[in-house]
């Protein structure tokens, strides 16, 4: 595990942006779990941005853009929240930010290379829609990275999601079928699942390590201290991206060329 705390490379003097329940906000405690849960796939997926032109479709906070501005050619983030435009422009200067909607993206035919889409797509209600708008504005044989929570385990036994936020989620099949039909074809797709050390907290904290903090947030209450210390101490290392076993995976993780 590790025990260093999240600062992305941020400059402290600007505010963090609120917790809102739509996007991870690097630097909280208790929140270090979904970051690092996060960070994992921008870690992984690296590479494919490197010497690049890249799009990120739904920057959020901004920690992953400007983690891709480490080895991209040219870095775009865009957001449909005017004060994440705003916290991005102000706090990752090195992100050319743009508002705008998702669903009509504000680029010309063929404007990149990459176009990264973490944890957005199933807040969106036009999903074919916002896919093929990806496709529109990569270059041919670009990459759509894109990753999403895993419906068969983030609500299981259910079509509607749980989370308020999202309006559809998908499992690996559906997520293959929706990316086909806008015209992109799946190189790779991986889930993310909880390694060895969160494999023992899952046991630690009666069978759910995200059950237990997801009951004290609900709760409103204080987290007890070694819950805290707990949730503080991950790391990315704590995750695995498999190809096996996907509809036990936490997140689904998909790399999807443009012919």
């Amino acid at each position: 595990m590790n025990n260093d705390t999240a600062d992305a490379g941020a400059d402290t003097d600007v505010a963090s942006l609120p917790l809102t329940g739509e996007r991870t906000v690097p630097g909280i405690a208790e929140e270090n779990y979904w970051f690092r849960r996060h960070e994992v796939v921008y870690r992984a997926l690296l590479s494919h941005c490197a010497g690049r032109d890249v799009l990120e479709a739904g920057a959020g906070e901004g920690y992953g853009a400007d983690m891709i501005a480490d080895v991209a050619n040219k870095v775009i983030g865009l957001d449909y929240d005017i004060s994440a435009v705003e916290h991005i422009r102000a706090r990752y200067p090195r992100v050319e930010m743009l508002h705008g909607n998702l669903a009509e993206l504000p680029l010309p035919d063929e404007a990149v290379d990459v176009v990264v889409n973490f944890q957005v797509i199933e807040h969106l209600w036009d999903q074919l829609q916002f896919l093929q708008e990806c496709r529109r504005v990569l270059r041919p044989g670009g990459q759509l990275l894109i990753s999403t929570p895993n419906r068969i385990t983030f609500s299981p036994g259910r079509d509607t999601p749980l989370n308020p936020f999202h309006t559809r989620e998908l499992n690996a099949a559906e997520m293959t079928e929706l990316l086909e039909a806008a015209g992109l074809t799946v190189a790779t797709m991986t889930g993310v699942h909880h390694g060895t050390s969160l494999r023992a907290l899952d046991a630690k904290h009666g069978g759910s390590f995200i059950d237990a903090q997801i009951e004290r947030a609900l709760a409103g209450e204080p987290w007890p201290a070694d819950l805290t210390a707990d949730v503080a101490a991950i790391g990315i290392e704590d995750f695995e991206l498999r190809e096996d076993d996907i509809d036990a995976s936490l997140d689904l993780v998909a790399i999807a060329v443009r012919a």
